[in-house]
This record gives C-alpha cells, structure tokens and sequence, in this order.
C-alpha cells in the first residue's frame, strides 16, 4: 500500500527548502476529527527559518500543493495544512493490497527473522492450571503470533515450574496420605488435595515442613525414588495440561522447565565468584542489589538448595548461548516485577550486554468475585472447566437463536474458547479484573462472539453472490461513501497497529482495532445495497466485503481464535 506520510513528505519537500523528507514525514499528524483532513501538517517550526507566520507559511504551501493528484482536497487552517487523500484512490490501493496479500495481509519483515524468545503459560507440575493462568497462556500466545507477523522466528518456550520446595511438599503428603490409584484417575485435583493437606496438617505438626525440605535436598542429589515420584507428578500433569492447550489451539517449542537448569546452576554461582558478587549473609549465599535500590538477591539457601533466581540467570545464559536471541520475553504476572528487576540486573552486573533484552511483559491479576484464588487452600477455578462451560453455554444460545450453521458442536467450540481469549485480550493487561461468568458470556457489544458474527456475515454475503475474489471489474466509484471510506481507513491502518501491537507487548491494541474494523463493516453494510443488479457496482462492493473478512480473519487469528464461516 501507498504510504501516505511518506509520499505526502516527498511533495511538500519539492517545495520546501531547509527540511528533509524524513524530518517533514515526522511532522505529518493524522487529525483526530476527521473534518480537519486525512493528514495535517503544522508549519509552526518554520516560522523562524522562513521568517513568516506559520498561517502564511500554510497558506503558501497549501496553495502549491492542491493540484496534487494525491489530493482530493487541501485547505489551510490558521498554520495546519489540511490534505484530504483521493478517496477512491485510497480505496482502490487498500482493497487491493488487501485481496493480493490474503492471508498474509497485515504481515511485515520488520523483523528480519531475528530470533524472539516467548516465554508464556508455565503453569506448575502438580498444581492446577487454573483461571489464574489465562492470562500468560493467552497473552503469551498472541504476543508470539503478533512477533512471527512483524518477520521475527519465535521461539515459544512453556518454563514448567516443574523444581522447588513444593515438590519436597508434594512427595511428603503423597506418601503420607497418597494413593496411586487415585493420583492416576485424576491426577491434578488428587494431587491439590495432598498439597492442600499438607499445609493444613503442617500447623499442628511444623516438623513435616522438616520433612519436606529434605525430601527436596535428596531430589536435587538425584536420590532415585524422590526423582521417580517427581518424573510421574511431571507425566501426568502434562496429559492435563496439554488438553487445554490443544482446547486453545496453543502449541510449544520447548517444555524446558526449572529442572532443565538444575544442572547449569553451579556455573551461574561459579561466574558471580569470579565476579566478587557473592556474598554471605547468615549463612546464605546473596548478591547485594541495594546500591541499586532493591533489595538483596538471594542466591543460595543456607542448605545449600537453589533458589528461582539462580534458575532464571541460568535460564537466560542458556538461552542466549543457545539460540542468540534478540528479544526474551517473559510473560509473568506483575507481582514478579521486583524479581525481573533483580536478575536482569545481575546479567548486567555480571557484564552480559545483552542483559536489556530480556523483556518482563507484565499482567495484572485475577480474583473471584468472592476473593482471591489460593493453591494452598484449594480455592481454585480450573481453566478447563472454564472453557468446558463456555461452549457448552455458547451450545445452548446457538440452539435457542437457531443460528444459521451446519455443525452445532464445531461453531459452539470456536465461539465459547473465542469469547473467553478475546474477554482476556480486550482490556489492557497491566489491569487487575475480577473473572465473572457473566461478562465473559455477554455476547453483545464489543464481543469475540460479535466480532465472529460479523466474520461470518462478510462470508454469508460471499457465499451468496458467489464471489471469487476477481477485481477485473472493481471500480472504486461505486464504494466511495463516508462508510466505505471509514472501512477502508481502518483496514489501511491494520498492519501498522499490528507493529504498534507487538512493540507495546500489548495485543488489546490489535483487538481494540478489529472491533472498530467489525463496527466500520456493520455500518457500510447498513448503508449499502450490496446485493445490486449492476455487476460492476456489485462486484466492487464485494471487493470491500472480502477486505474486511479478510483483516477480521487474520486479527482474529493474531489473538489465537478462530473465524467461523457461519453463525
């Protein structure tokens, strides 16, 4: 597609000494009150160099730039020179860029397949994957597939925390209260309530947490039985995992969690001696952090035992010995920041460049409406069950409404998992929300569910004419209406918010954008006859119609949901 600024840059600078094309492309704005043009440019900053009031300057430079056939109209506003673009010409580029790319339409190679690390879901082996851990799991994913459509190579890792004192917890109850049978018939739930039992039976007898910690010190030896129980709880909790991530539509390149790099930490201490950055304190092993305002980072337990911070420097290290990213990006809830900032810092401490480039993507929180979830007590939402209900309740809507669709089960699954991803991916993700049943299925307003619907209407009206894409006989004359043309500026936008998208690590750009693409649709298609005897008018309508379906699909597809063709 034409570039706007870019060309309205080259123009104004065949008549405008003392600037360069880049300089003025920097000070075209895009008004927000569209009555002001499609582009402005401010002649404020000339005034000195040119010696004139900036309305004069705007006056002048308005007037040897309104033959441009690039311009439908150009006017001067006190020192704004106001350029409204070739509507029809800016319609013609757009649809067609848009039905030449198809499924790539939005893609770039801004990234020059450097390679991006997504470290995104990781839930904890034996624990639940629940409600909580939507928000990694979706962000992450979205990020990824937002990262592999800017041009970069992904790597999507899964950081199981699959090591630490838990599993010392774990084993203890297992063998205290466990029972094989039952941990094979439902692993996750059975093992919840030994690890929930634990920390009730742990007040009467603080010696168990004894126990466990010892445990935990033989699974670090290697002790065999310990490793054997730890292999299973791991084995079996992946079954469960992956059933939800297959639901999602979510897939891995890496499982490598927190016991991959058991064996790696001994290196990270050795490095942080030669660098003098070890220290003892109370018999434990720490890097001092508070000449940088935090506070110090625990290294080493006084048992000896590993900490998640060695594990994360370790991490890194490996990570960029072993794929040389450019990007390592870390999607974790905000109550991790200060961690982050601690083994970020010490990378950097000990004298890795590279240490700016591990990112931390934070997200705020989810609570029940009646409060906080809590592992240890058992007050848990499982994400299964969430998504489980959700098509089963998005089932029955379909049959109430009699929705036009010739596979019930199919259209339920791609718009209930739809509704709770998009739910998720709609709000800026630093914010805390509290998860409710109710908003999560209101299937109106700014929705997965309408936004699919409206996917959905686009192919029912191609299904109808019969349309296969050819643009022999478009003629932008005939969809130049103000809708048209708002449609067509929300589709020339999309690949541009899909970079914004990526370099803000926030996917709620991208899906505030296809809502307003689906809004700009539903209006050019209560504005227009579309269905019309004239072939070349009809034909040229269609044109825009498959534009729009197209920008839907793909924005769907970047927020990792699907676009059903009937609804």
């Amino acid at each position: 597609m034409v570039n706007f600024k870019e060309e309205i840059a080259k123009i104004i600078g065949q008549i405008l000494d003392g600037l360069t094309e880049d300089e003025i492309k920097d000070m075209v704005e895009v008004p927000q009150d569209d009555k002001m043009g499609d582009y402005a440019f401010p002649c404020f900053k000339l005034a000195k160099t040119l010696r004139k009031a900036p309305p004069l300057i705007a006056a002048d430079i308005a007037a040897k730039i309104e033959g441009n056939p690039l311009f439908e109209k150009v006017e001067q506003v006190n020192a704004y020179v106001n350029m409204f673009v070739s509507k029809k010409e800016f319609i013609r580029d757009v649809v067609t860029e848009v039905l030449d790319k198809k499924e790539d339409f939005g893609k770039s190679d801004v990234g020059g397949h450097k390679t991006v690390i997504v470290e995104f879901s990781s839930p904890n082996i034996a624990k639940p994957f629940h409600i909580g851990h939507i928000r990694s799991t979706v962000i992450g994913n979205s990020i990824n597939k937002i990262y592999k459509a800017m041009g970069y190579d992904v790597i999507r890792i899964n950081h199981l925390g699959d090591y630490g004192t838990q599993f010392g917890k774990m084993i203890c109850a297992y063998r205290h209260w466990g029972n094989k049978e039952d941990v094979i018939r439902e692993p996750i739930k059975t093992l919840l309530s030994y690890y929930t039992k634990f920390h009730e039976e742990v007040e009467a007898h603080p010696e168990l947490e004894d126990e466990a910690r010892e445990i935990f010190a033989k699974l670090e030896q290697g002790a065999e039985e310990e490793k054997q129980l730890w292999q299973w709880f791991r084995d079996e909790s992946l079954k469960e995992f992956n059933r939800v991530y297959n639901m999602l539509g979510i897939e891995f390149d890496s499982y490598a969690g927190e016991s991959f790099y058991s064996d790696k930490m001994p290196r990270i201490v050795e490095m942080l001696e030669e660098k003098g950055l070890l220290k003892e304190s109370k018999g434990a092993q720490i890097v001092d952090l508070e000449p940088y305002g935090m506070t110090p980072a625990l290294i080493k337990k006084s048992d000896g035992s590993s900490l998640y911070i060695t594990r994360d420097i370790a991490a890194s290290v490996y990570r960029k010995e072993h794929y040389d990213f450019y990007k390592n990006i870390y999607v974790v809830a905000s109550q991790q920041n200060l961690h982050f900032q601690q083994w970020i810092k010490i990378i950097e401490l000990l004298g890795f460049d590279w240490a700016k480039d591990n990112i931390h993507v934070p997200f705020g929180l989810v609570s029940l409406e009646d409060g906080t979830m809590s592992t240890r007590h058992g007050r848990v939402v499982f994400l299964e069950d969430v998504l489980n209900r959700a098509v089963e309740q998005t089932r029955e809507i379909i049959r109430e409404k009699g929705v036009n669709t010739d596979n019930v089960d199919e259209t339920a699954r791609q718009v209930g998992i739809g509704a709770v991803i998009f739910q998720e991916l709609s709000n800026n993700r630093i914010k805390d929300y509290v998860f409710s049943w109710d908003k999560v299925l209101d299937f109106n307003g700014e929705t997965g569910p309408y936004v699919q619907y409206t996917h959905a209407r686009c192919a029912s009206v191609l299904r109808n004419a019969a349309f296969d894409g050819d643009l022999s006989a478009f003629d932008p004359e005939y969809i130049s209406g103000e809708s048209a043309y708002q449609l067509a500026k929300l589709l020339y936008a999309f690949p541009q918010v899909i970079i914004d998208a990526g370099e803000k690590y926030e996917p709620s750009v991208l899906t505030r954008h296809i809502v307003d693409i689906a809004q700009a649709f539903n209006r050019f298609y209560h504005d227009e006859h579309i269905l019309v005897d004239d072939e070349t008018e009809k034909a040229s309508k269609l044109a825009l119609v498959t534009a729009a379906k197209t920008a839907v699909r793909n924005g769907l597809a970047l927020l990792g949901m699907e676009a059903p063709e009937r609804m």
